[in-house]
């Protein structure tokens, strides 16, 4: 539905009737609360978007802890040189959890067949296997067509 059509004076608000009967009438619609518009972009394989969601929720406690230490630090609490030593080994966790994420994609990718270069080892392979899933469904044909002429010569003797 486009924003026209979902404007205050362009529908009906009796049920079953066309936005351009609605809009001779002058009659109005209430608007939509939820409209489905198709997305832009594809969605995330589902590795991938949980190494991302786990990757952006280290990346928070990191940077809370960082701002615990630095504020401890301030305050010449007794806290501040453990929280100094949590950050920074918080930090390595949270650049392996961002490496994490780019390495879960490009496996995704490798193993999926999404890489665009035409000598793709997964385009090869799907390509391999299209062709014997083909030749497959031939044999079978093949196989069930000279049972059926099988079966009629021996049912007529």
């Amino acid at each position: 539905m486009d924003t026209d059509q979902r404007g205050s004076t362009a529908a009906s608000s009796a049920v079953g009737a066309s936005p351009a009967a609605a809009s001779a009438a002058g009659a109005r619609i209430p608007r939509q609360l939820w409209v489905d518009e198709p997305a832009v972009r594809r969605r995330m394989p589902d590795p991938v978007r949980t190494a991302a969601v786990r990757a952006v929720l280290i990346m928070s406690l990191t940077i809370i802890q960082a701002m615990v230490a630095f504020l401890c630090t301030l305050a010449g609490s007794w806290l501040a040189f453990p929280m100094v030593l949590g950050g920074v080994a918080s930090t390595v966790v949270a650049t392996w959890s961002v490496l994490d994420v780019w390495v879960t994609r490009q496996v995704w990718n490798q193993r999926n067949g999404v890489v665009s270069v035409p000598s793709s080892t997964a385009r090869r392979m799907r390509r391999e296997r299209r062709v014997a899933r083909r030749s497959a469904r031939a044999r079978a044909r093949r196989e069930a067509r000279i049972r059926r002429r099988g079966e009629g010569r021996l049912s007529r003797a």
